[in-house]
């Protein structure tokens, strides 16, 4: 099939790679010259395992290109995937914005029959006002083409983005039309071999379900910090007891890690737009707006934790910081605990020194206002001569480091486990006073 991907962001860049590696003629379009350019060198804006060999590969074949311009791309499109950002407006809502605007641009191209494919992040309506907004300008163009409009949320985890998308546990379509339905259940045909399903709903139901996963598993983290607080003060251990639960089928293993807090372009935007949504159908979300304060806690609570240690001033202190981006196996830092936690303790005095395997450029744009904030090379030289450290984001490098030249690098030998990574009791053997989240401290 011939497709458009307008947005080449993390979404857009993904799916129309994904479809172009399954023999799709995929055209990515984007209004940012720069990143276009980049990708036509063969360079990756962002980074994901996987993406940059699988770009290479389809341009090398001719499937995948891409352009700054829409009208090209459109040309002889079937489908158009908009895939533009939804970031949080004001109040909290999803600025859409971007979404309606090219909606709007698509309608003044438009030459032949097309499916609209909405990918981005949207509330409940957005397909309706785009169908809408695409009917309005068609009439005053005076041309008459059919046309659908099709719900298609994304499921992709940073990090397994790829396998995400090229097999899927679900896929999941909002259509009006049998039409609409066809072409999609044609599109995503070589996807779902696996036995996985597509499952096909109507297209308010689409758009709801994206919200509704992401809140669900934003809600498990939550909870799941809150009993880890409850455990420490009434002396039990959040590891025993995610087992104790986790192993419950009906409950399962999955997202019952207590820890700094969730981060990321997804949970934090999708949880504040929901309940915004909840809140203008007259219909207040008490738990969304619990899950979301719980998390604003949970991220300054290593911080809090650290300047207690310190007697309340980390003036003259100096404090490593292991993993910058909101999850291992990305460079994204929005919305990352680390960054929380880092302008906390230098408003406090401290000096930082801060690493991560792959989020040091992306953290050093994000960092650049604030003093006395260093970027190490290594894990090592993040614990040199730190009187305090702090595992923020559990890449696997950080997993089987050498503790004895840790201990020997830094001033003081005390860590604080922001993901529960470590085990107590070996610290403890390794003479470190170790703190973690929902655990005994040692």
């Amino acid at each position: 099939m011939r497709i458009a991907i307008v947005g080449t962001g993390y979404v857009g860049l993904v799916t129309g790679t994904g479809l172009a590696d399954m023999g799709n003629e995929v055209v990515c379009q984007d209004l940012a010259a720069e990143k276009i350019a980049t990708l036509n060198r063969g360079e990756m804006p962002i980074f994901e395992p996987g993406l940059a060999e699988l770009v290479a590969r389809n341009t090398r074949d001719g499937r995948l290109r891409f352009t700054t311009d829409l009208d090209a791309a459109l040309k002889h499109a079937e489908l158009c995937f908009i895939a533009v950002g939804t970031p949080p407006d004001e109040d909290g809502s999803a600025d859409r914005r971007h979404v309606f605007a090219v909606a709007e641009r698509l309608a003044d191209l438009m030459a032949a029959p097309l499916t609209v494919v909405v990918k981005s992040t949207v509330p409940v309506g957005t397909c309706d006002r785009v169908q809408a907004l695409i009917s309005e300008r068609l009439a005053a163009r005076g041309v008459t083409l059919p046309f659908d409009v099709v719900s298609n949320p994304e499921f992709l985890k940073e990090g397994k983005a790829i396998e995400d998308f090229l097999r899927p546990d679900r896929i999941v379509v909002g259509v009006a039309s049998e039409r609409a339905e066809q072409v999609m259940r044609e599109l995503y045909r070589p996807f779902v071999q696996n036995g996985h399903p597509l499952v096909v709903m109507t297209v308010h139901s689409s758009e709801m379900t994206k919200y509704a996963a992401n809140v669900m598993l934003a809600t498990r983290i939550s909870l799941m910090n809150e009993l880890a607080q409850i455990c420490e003060r009434v002396g039990a251990d959040i590891t025993d007891v995610r087992r104790g639960i986790g192993t419950d089928k009906r409950i399962g293993m999955s997202f019952l890690y207590a820890g700094a807090g969730y981060g990321g372009s997804c949970f934090p935007k999708d949880v504040k737009a929901l309940s915004r949504m909840a809140i203008e159908a007259d219909c207040p979300a008490d738990i969304l707006d619990a899950v979301d304060r719980v998390n604003r806690h949970q991220k300054i609570l290593l911080a809090n934790r650290i300047l207690k240690h310190f007697g309340g001033s980390a003036a003259g202190k100096r404090v490593g910081i292991w993993g910058l981006a909101f999850k291992p196996m990305t460079d994204d830092v929005r919305e990352a605990p680390a960054l929380v936690i880092i302008k906390r303790l230098v408003e406090a005095g401290a000096t930082v020194s801060a690493y991560d395997p792959e989020a040091m450029t992306t953290a050093k744009a994000e960092l650049t206002h604030l003093p006395r904030v260093e970027f190490a090379e290594n894990p090592y030289e993040a614990a040199r001569g730190a009187d305090a450290l702090a595992l923020v984001t559990e890449w696997g490098a950080f997993r089987s480091l050498d503790f004895g030249r840790i201990k020997a690098l830094m001033q003081h030998p005390v860590l604080f486990d922001g993901r529960n990574q470590y085990e107590p009791r070996r610290m403890q053997e390794l003479g470190f006073t170790y703190h973690s989240i929902g655990r005994p401290g040692v």
